[in-house]
């Protein structure tokens, strides 16, 4: 015979089906008359949440007794099952890689990030304030991985730290030996761990009122200089005549695939940190570039390609000055956001990431 269900709005947990059979009446000693199954009326305290477990309301169901035979069985103890609220789920399981956008705002900077269409997030950032106490000293990345977020994650983690440790026992004409000699650190440590993929990586040292500068790969620094667009650093890539004599050079080569200029057929960047199996071609070490921070020195931004291959150097500048000159109240946040917009917009399917930063806070 069909069951009978009580409805509820909420998800329904069922405990162990049960049979019910009509039991004797004590009016009736020698007649016996056969029950028709009814749905049991649902308790009230089977509806509520207790202690992080839901129950369900007991279905009723009837076999068809002999007549002249009443069988009675225990009811089973009901069976509680674990009920979690999905968002809270949700908050414990999402790694950043699941996430679809990264934002953050601090003193003078601020960055957003967003997914691409290819896959997991593999854009990470690194801003750190304050380095050495002093609030005018700071250092700022934008890291594009390839291959996975690996090197990403592990650069955003150890690049500063490497070259502050390197700066530590340099003089400030050796600063571009010391951020170059944390590069390479930092990627010996990568290898070490045995993981695959690689990134390209933009970095900025601001410190003693000077900005420093470097670049590994195809992310790119541009300075907006009263308005006009500076680009800091030149990207990395096969194409570039000094960059494919390199590789050719150390008996590798460079083709072009699809519109698409590669090392050996795979890696379409020249340097970077990581990509162990093609380490011989693919170097760390960064080119880096030093100015003192100028009152017409506005900001800077750095950003990942995603942004890059749509966007150009200019356009930037212009979308992010507004929000940043001329205003008492700078929005650093909404700048970065409608950068990625307009990328977006332009149909980039790659990780975007912003990073701007009002240069005017660090100067001497």
């Amino acid at each position: 015979m069909p069951c009978a269900v009580a409805a509820t709005n909420s998800p329904v947990f069922l405990s162990s089906p049960m049979f019910h059979k009509p039991m004797i009446s004590p009016s009736s000693s020698l007649s016996l008359r056969h029950t028709s199954p009814t749905p049991s009326p649902p308790s009230s305290s089977l509806l509520n949440h207790t202690n992080g477990y839901k129950e369900g309301p007991i279905i009723n169901c009837d076999s068809n007794p002999s007549p002249s035979v009443v069988l009675k069985r225990k009811r089973p103890a009901r069976i509680q099952i674990p009920f979690a609220p999905l968002s809270l789920m949700d908050e414990v399981t999402k790694s950043i890689d699941e996430v679809a956008e990264i934002d953050e705002e601090g003193e003078e900077y601020s960055v957003y990030c967003k997914r691409g269409k290819r896959g997991a997030m593999e854009d990470r950032y690194s801003a750190v304030v304050g380095l050495q106490g002093d609030s005018k000293q700071a250092f700022f990345g934008v890291f594009d991985g390839h291959g996975g977020e690996k090197a990403a994650e592990f650069a955003a983690k150890n690049l500063n730290r490497n070259i502050m440790s390197k700066v530590a026992n340099k003089c400030e004409l050796e600063i571009a030996e010391a951020v170059r000699e944390g590069y390479i650190a930092t990627d010996s440590e990568f290898l070490d761990v045995d993981a695959n993929g690689g990134t390209c990586c933009v970095t900025a040292l601001i410190r003693k009122g000077n900005l420093i500068v470097s670049n590994a790969g195809d992310c790119r620094a541009v300075m907006s200089r009263g308005g006009v667009a500076e680009a800091l650093t030149v990207d990395h890539k096969p194409s570039r005549n000094d960059e494919k004599d390199r590789i050719e050079a150390m008996g590798g080569y460079v083709d072009c695939r699809n519109g698409v200029w590669r090392i050996q057929g795979s890696l379409a960047v020249s340097r970077g940190i990581g990509d162990k199996h093609l380490k011989k071609w693919v170097i760390a070490e960064p080119e880096t570039k030093i100015l003192e921070i100028r009152p017409d020195c506005e900001f800077l931004i750095l950003a990942s390609d995603g942004i890059w291959d749509t966007v150009t150097n200019q356009e930037a500048v212009d979308i992010v000055r507004p929000f940043c000159m001329g205003t008492d109240k700078p929005d650093l946040f909404s700048a970065c956001k409608k950068v990625v917009g307009l990328s977006t917009t332009r149909g980039s399917y790659d990780d975007m990431s912003v990073m701007v930063i009002r240069l005017s806070h660090f100067s001497s």
